[in-house]
């Protein structure tokens, strides 16, 4: 069975949180234990330790995650009703593939049971597994990336927290639809990198964007089926990461809140925080970049492409060459643009008809501007 490549929590952890009071968070999440495995049929969100993290082929680092659990679960929840459950760690494998594999595993199993992963590892080419645990599920896959850098490597190169996006895009199934950046330094990405991003039809924010105004994150993560956080994107001001120093990022309040986006949006499926030293200072801000994913989850609408278009409002905005429908939910004010779908016999395309937007972007296009991400969405759709 799948789940039996997870390793229980470690006792230490089990013993820390039954000393805790009834109001915190760990008394109210269910653990694997020596004794006892959770009833994945009652649990809305499964937290996961992955203790991968090589630098080569013949190098593990050490992922440490007890301090982590012991500062997340010492927090107080929000009014909460989800099920969570921790179904302790993935060890690393003999060879990074093994572990990959069992990431799959695992995280599919959870996906097709509706159960939301929270992943939280060791390197960042971990997302390369959560993206493959898509495989079966015959859907088009939209992953989001909170990233100073966008980690392409040689097509040749062995798979690292640098390259996994090369493999994301090369490897067979494609599943890919969209690739998002958010939070991209420039000094860090040549010049060809950007270029092939554009190329790609993919979308990247620089930090400074986001910045300076967050909201401009919300409708990319409203889309977004995986996220996978690099916590070298937070500065280390703020994450406390000395090992790998950090002068410029997002800060605490930022990360938090587009942890919140990701937890808000009804498409996210799975959730990873990875490259991270499993220090005791850097797993303060992990543990609240989990807490307000984790909050943003209680806050779900159930909009599209769960909900019915009767409830929203529709607006049919001219241009010169184009007719650009938009719609806007009545419950949360939020905005969608229509992607005119052309079949090309791939039916996994077929849920991206209607594109999250904002409503800059509408009064963009009553100005007569067309919206890049619908122009590049529409690109896609036809190729």
């Amino acid at each position: 069975m799948e789940f039996d490549f997870l390793e229980p929590v470690n006792d230490a952890i089990v013993k820390f949180v039954g000393a805790l009071s009834s109001q915190e968070l760990g008394s109210k999440v269910v653990f694997h234990t020596q004794d006892q495995f959770p009833d994945i049929e009652q649990v809305n969100i499964a937290i996961i330790g992955v203790l991968e993290d090589r630098t080569n082929i013949n190098m593990i680092n050490e992922v440490n995650l007890s301090n982590l659990r012991k500062k997340l679960y010492s927090m107080f929840p929000g009014n909460w009703d989800a099920s969570i459950a921790d179904l302790g760690d993935i060890l690393a494998g003999d060879s990074v593939e093994d572990t990959y594999f069992a990431v799959k595993k695992v995280t599919a199993s959870l996906i097709k049971r509706k159960v939301i992963p929270i992943v939280l590892g060791g390197s960042q080419d971990l997302t390369y597994a959560l993206y493959r645990a898509y495989d079966d599920l015959e859907q088009m896959v939209n992953l989001v990336a909170v990233d100073n850098k966008f980690d392409f490597g040689k097509e040749n190169e062995l798979v690292s927290a640098n390259s996994y996006l090369t493999k994301i895009i090369i490897d067979e199934p494609n599943n890919l639809f969209n690739y998002c950046n958010i939070g991209y330094q420039t000094y860090y990405n040549s010049q060809e990198e950007i270029d092939l991003i554009e190329k790609l039809f993919f979308d990247a924010y620089r930090l400074g964007e986001i910045s300076n105004k967050i909201s401009l994150a919300e409708p990319v993560f409203r889309d977004a089926d995986l996220v996978s956080i690099d916590l070298n994107s937070v500065k280390s001001s703020a994450s406390a990461n000395m090992v790998t120093f950090e002068p410029n990022g997002f800060n605490g309040k930022e990360i938090c809140a587009l942890a919140r986006y990701a937890g808000i949006s009804d498409k996210v499926s799975s959730f990873g925080v990875f490259n991270h030293n499993s220090t005791l200072a850097e797993s303060v801000i992990i543990a609240q970049i989990v807490w307000y994913f984790i909050e943003g989850y209680h806050y779900r609408s159930k909009e599209y492409p769960f909900g019915s278009r009767a409830n929203y409002l529709k607006y049919i905005v001219p241009l010169d060459d184009e007719e650009l429908i938009f719609y806007k939910s009545d419950k949360t004010d939020r905005w969608w643009i229509e992607i005119p779908f052309e079949s090309n016999g791939n039916n996994k395309l077929k849920r991206n008809t209607l594109l999250p937007c904002s409503y800059d972007e509408y009064l963009s296009a009553c100005n007569q501007e067309l919206p890049e991400r619908w122009w590049k969405a529409q690109r896609k759709n036809a190729l």
